[in-house]
């Protein structure tokens, strides 16, 4: 299969005029002192272990925060577990949503939530980083998208073995039924890290505003519908889903300042691999 776009938007060329390009997202530009530390510091990593390195370091780093962050979610817990506190509200809702089931409604709620299961969102990842990372002729799309899902999974599978909660009784849920821990919820931390790495890499390559607005827009709208699905099945508390979305905002966050620092090194890397203007 052939790589498709114009020569400008292959490999790291594609990379200096499209991606990095973008000022609003540029780290080097930020005039906070935390911003220009993390900027020395990537450039310091470029110079030892090149732009490639710098990335995968970065995100190493950024595993480790991951999981000190599904760690977190220990103390989330006992507000869940508190009856006064935040898991007030998981009961209420989940008896208010038994009141207006629909057998039709179910179905079609049962076959949107399993795009965010373990078959459906693997393969929406598969199909888009093997499409971006062909038409851009880049490893990069590859490394984000994998690195998105790999730590999502990460939080889920601490949170569930550290945190155990169970999810709401069988008789209140739609099946198919579903065993494992209830806390926090794997499908919606992943369809915000996995659908907010790829609108993240798609807005980097659109000029229109509107389009760049749009790409957000669904990738945060259909995050908050698998979240919800997942309440109105009976498979996830309320306060289940609020952790997986922010711990999936959290760890997307991590990505995404990862790239920023690679194209940052990319960037000083390619200026001095440039031949110096004659005199």
């Amino acid at each position: 299969m052939r790589a498709q776009g114009t020569p400008d938007e292959h490999g790291t060329t594609g990379e200096r005029v499209h991606d990095a390009g973008q000022p609003e997202v540029a780290v080097a530009r930020s005039s906070s002192p935390i911003a220009r530390g993390i900027s020395g510091l990537a450039a310091r990593l470029g110079e030892l272990v090149g732009p490639y390195g710098t990335l995968i370091l970065t995100l190493a780093i950024g595993a480790v925060i991951a999981f000190a962050l599904a760690l977190g979610a220990v103390g989330v817990y006992d507000a869940v577990t508190d009856e006064d506190g935040v898991a007030g509200i998981d009961r209420p809702l989940l008896d208010a949503i038994l009141t207006i089931r629909d057998p039709q409604a179910d179905a079609l709620i049962t076959g949107f939530t399993d795009l965010a299961g373990t078959i459906g969102m693997p393969l929406i990842a598969i199909v888009s980083l093997v499409t971006l990372s062909l038409r851009r002729r880049s490893w990069t799309p590859l490394v984000l998208v994998v690195a998105a899902g790999a730590g999502s999974l990460l939080m889920t599978v601490a949170g569930k073995v550290l945190i155990g909660r169970d999810r709401p009784p069988l008789t209140d849920a739609v099946p198919p039924y579903e065993v494992s821990a209830s806390f926090p919820s794997g499908h919606t931390l992943n369809a915000v890290a996995i659908l907010g790495i790829i609108a993240y890499l798609l807005v980097l390559r659109r000029r229109s505003v509107w389009a760049r607005a749009g790409i957000i827009a669904i990738a945060v709208v259909a995050s908050l519908l698998v979240a919800a699905s997942r309440v109105y099945l009976g498979h996830h508390w309320v306060t289940d889903v609020v952790a997986g979305w922010l711990l999936g905002a959290a760890w997307l966050a991590i990505v995404i300042t990862a790239h920023r620092l690679y194209l940052l090194t990319r960037l000083r890397h390619d200026r001095q691999r440039e031949p110096a203007p004659a005199s």
